[in-house]
């Protein structure tokens, strides 16, 4: 018998009771309690199905972008070092998205490189209206998003560290 649903003299035989189930108000069935731990699970899988799906979201916009991009390709007969610069933006959204679906965190480089190539991008397509301080500041943009990518790396490697959502996620399950 489904113990959400037994009646009173069930419980008052003491058959199949626990500690978190209580009477209704009408007195005929018993409903369990809402824990703590079950709170914090709902809540868990409520934010993980939100994730995934906004993931996917992302993941179908990327390549609709990356297909809208390779058709205008088709149809101008060629291929700039832009658009290619463009697809590997896009690439790495999917590989990022791919990530992310995976391990079920982003790595903090990833975004990094994708503003990298962007910023790349960006003076590949404005060079020639650019004012010679633009992109001197761009190149530094660059250059400085490198070294956060280097101190980063470095980071992991010289003080690792433990997710402390780890516990956390084990105790719930």
């Amino acid at each position: 018998m489904d113990p959400a649903f037994r009646r009173d003299d069930d419980v008052a035989r003491g058959e199949n009771s626990t500690q978190h189930e209580r009477t209704t108000a009408k007195g005929n069935a018993t409903m369990p309690d809402i824990t703590p731990n079950a709170l914090k699970q709902f809540g868990a899988n409520a934010i993980q199905i939100v994730e995934r799906v906004g993931l996917l979201i992302v993941l179908a916009a990327t390549i609709v972008a990356a297909t809208q991009e390779i058709a205008a390709m088709v149809r101008n007969g060629q291929v700039a070092v832009t658009d290619l610069l463009l697809l590997f933006i896009y690439l790495e959204v999917v590989t990022m998205s791919a990530v992310y679906w995976r391990v079920g965190r982003l790595p903090v480089r990833m975004p990094l490189y994708i503003a990298m190539v962007a910023l790349a991008r960006h003076m590949t397509l404005d060079t020639q209206n650019s004012e010679p301080i633009t992109i001197l500041a761009q190149a530094a943009a660059i250059l400085l998003l490198g070294a956060a990518v280097l101190t980063v790396r470095y980071g992991h490697v010289r003080f690792p560290y433990t997710d402390e959502g780890e516990g956390e996620a084990k105790r719930l399950s």
